[in-house]
This record gives structure tokens, sequence and C-alpha cells, in this order.
């Protein structure tokens, strides 16, 4: 798959997940920061996405422990949530 088209499928995946929340939190991550991410920050945030909703908010919320496999400057980066812009 080409790097555009790879990151059209994430950026789709992202932003239906199954509820507004994780929409907001998930696709507004990927709009945010995608287009700057190399081959594998790209991998993780795939590897991500592969994760139940759930769990990913609680990550982020800090409600769940981080796997380790998750863990790192960009885990660090979804935590902080400034990146979330709820429309109105």
């Amino acid at each position: 798959m080409n790097p555009a088209d790879r990151l059209r499928r994430l950026k789709f995946r992202a932003w239906h997940r199954g509820t507004r929340e994780a929409d907001y939190m998930i696709g507004g991550f990927f709009d945010r920061y995608g287009m700057t991410w190399n081959e594998a920050e790209i991998a993780w945030f795939e590897a991500l996405l592969d994760e139940e909703d759930v769990d990913i908010l609680g990550w982020a919320l800090g409600t769940l422990a981080v796997p380790i496999e998750f863990a790192g400057p960009q885990m660090d980066a979804f935590r902080k949530l400034d990146y979330v812009e709820i429309p109105r």
C-alpha cells in the first residue's frame, strides 16, 4: 500500500471507532500528529487501532495502566489530550 493510501486508511479507522468520545480522542490525535509520523510511529498507531476503545480511552485518561508496547513518547503525547477539539 502506498504511503498516502495508508494514511487515508488510518484516518478513516481513527475517526470511525463506534463512539463519539473515541472518535474525537483517536481521530483528533491522528489529525494533529499523523502527517508528521515516521514509519515506526505509524506502525505504533496501527497497532493501537487494533485495541479495544475502552482500553485506549483508559490509557489516555490514566484509569488503566499503559501496556509496555504502547508506552513512550507517542503515548505521552496521546495522554495530554490537548489535541481534542469538540465541535459545537
